[in-house]
């Protein structure tokens, strides 16, 4: 009735540039860097030398970093993204909810490139400096799905819960519980979730697949088929929009 079960983390849109923008930077100018100092070969280097015997912390505008790395992801340059939330981590003070958000927003940048291992650990870094602050909530459930993707399964339910348990009105967090519940059959307390992502604000076919997928296997046949059509009428009615936008 469904597909596989994969389902897409959006964490930015946009279309991106072609292959003539190679050498766009959206960096404030507070980080440029000598060339002579740079090795060409080496594509990692920037953020090696942006240390504060370079630039000194006091000079450099950490929420416009954070906005150069959330930019970045806009126009799917996801690489870009994952050093400039690194620079904003390392600038911005020790502890900070805007070192957390940094954190979880490169984990996000590493997670677009499919790099499970480096938005692990980002997410855990975003963890460690608060696990129930303002952007717990998100790092946890993105943490969750991360560590399905790379088949550390065991412990992504547990994040899923605590992602809940810290934002009971997160759509995002109910509908990675529902997920996880139902990989480990758990169906009943699945459809739940789900419900509660939808009764949030959830609208896309993604959840209602989901849901269709846990009744089906409940047995619930009729409730099924309905969960599925709405799935399909909500992908119908944005092709729609798409056709009409174009």
């Amino acid at each position: 009735m469904t597909d596989d079960g994969n389902r897409p983390h959006q964490f930015s849109e946009g279309q991106g540039f072609d292959e003539d923008y190679s050498d766009f930077s959206l960096d404030p100018p507070e980080l440029s860097v000598d060339p002579t100092k740079v090795d060409p070969v080496d594509s990692r280097v920037l953020t090696d030398i942006l240390d504060e015997r370079n630039i000194d912390p006091e000079d450099v505008d950490v929420e416009q970093l954070l906005d150069v790395g959330l930019s970045y992801m806009q126009i799917n340059r996801f690489e870009e993204a994952t050093e400039a939330f690194e620079r904003t981590a390392r600038f911005a003070d020790d502890g900070s909810p805007l070192a957390q958000e940094a954190w979880a927003n490169k984990g996000a940048a590493h997670a677009q490139l499919e790099e499970w291992d480096e938005a692990i650990g980002s997410y855990y870094e975003a963890l460690d400096i608060d696990d129930d602050g303002e952007h717990a909530a998100t790092a946890h459930t993105n943490l969750a799905y991360a560590l399905w993707e790379s088949g550390q399964t065991a412990d992504a339910l547990d994040h899923a819960e605590r992602a809940v348990e810290l934002d009971p009105r997160f759509p995002q967090a109910w509908y990675n519980r529902g997920f996880f519940l139902h990989e480990r059959g758990l169906n009943e307390d699945a459809v739940n979730a789900f419900d509660n992502a939808i009764r949030l604000g959830m609208r896309n076919p993604t959840v209602h697949e989901e849901k269709a997928r846990a009744l089906e296997e409940l047995g619930r046949e009729e409730e099924a088929e309905q969960a599925q059509k709405q799935a399909d009428d909500i992908r119908e009615q944005a092709e729609a929009e798409l056709v009409e936008d174009y």
